[in-house]
């Protein structure tokens, strides 16, 4: 999907900041869990600011799943299959708001892209919360960073987005681990890896930029 959709229109604009739009509506994400909160609390609401950042241009829409994890959500007390269930409801609402915003603005039918439901991919430091995503050296190997990603992303996968966005990762292992699941476990799967950097030329861990990005 990603794709076909580069090559009919080179340009994408992302939506905005998720997180950030909840806490101007009222909500209160002073928690472990952060915007994946929101999933449990007032989902709706997710649904109506994907919907919203749509009216505005945005040609995709990111999913409240950066800080959702099996571990995050068995320390608030869900089962597996409920932090399934919220993982692959995070898709189904950026994909019911992108299909009721295009169904209800035909104008728009080949002047811009149909919105695509990027299933965000949050970083394992994210799970942790305690601002190790912002700094990696998680100390860990790479099979526990494996161990950690593959059933979130067969969950997402599961769901039906049109990609997944590996978010912000503060490390090169992180986005290599990442590369080699998707190549070996989900080989049909789309996907985009970003970096979090610590300047213009490092990512946070303080690997050269270039490296990170040239790596596969």
């Amino acid at each position: 999907m990603l794709s076909q959709t580069l090559q009919d229109f080179p340009l994408l604009i992302l939506d905005g900041a998720l997180a950030t739009e909840l806490e101007r509506r009222g909500c209160d994400l002073r928690d472990a869990l952060w915007s994946a909160r929101v999933l449990l609390d007032n989902p709706e609401l997710i649904r109506a600011v994907h919907h919203d950042y749509f009216a505005a241009g945005a040609d995709v829409a990111t999913t409240a799943s950066y800080q959702a994890s099996y571990e995050g959500f068995a320390r608030r007390g869900l089962s597996a299959e409920q932090a399934t269930a919220c993982l692959q409801l995070s898709v189904q609402l950026a994909r019911e708001a992108r299909d009721a915003f295009w169904a209800a603005n035909p104008q728009l039918h080949g002047v811009r892209p149909r919105p695509l439901a990027a299933a965000s991919v949050g970083p394992f430091g994210a799970m942790r919360a305690d601002g190790s995503e912002y700094v990696g050296h998680y100390g860990v190997d790479d099979a526990t960073l494996r161990d950690f990603h593959r059933p979130r992303l067969a969950a997402l996968l599961a769901a039906g987005p049109d990609v997944l966005a590996c978010e912000t990762l503060p490390c090169l292992q992180e986005a290599r681990v990442l590369a080699e699941l998707l190549r070996a476990e989900f080989p049909q799967a789309q996907a985009w890896v970003s970096f979090s950097c610590r300047d213009g030329a490092h990512t946070c861990q303080g690997e050269p930029l270039a490296e990170a990005v040239a790596a596969r």
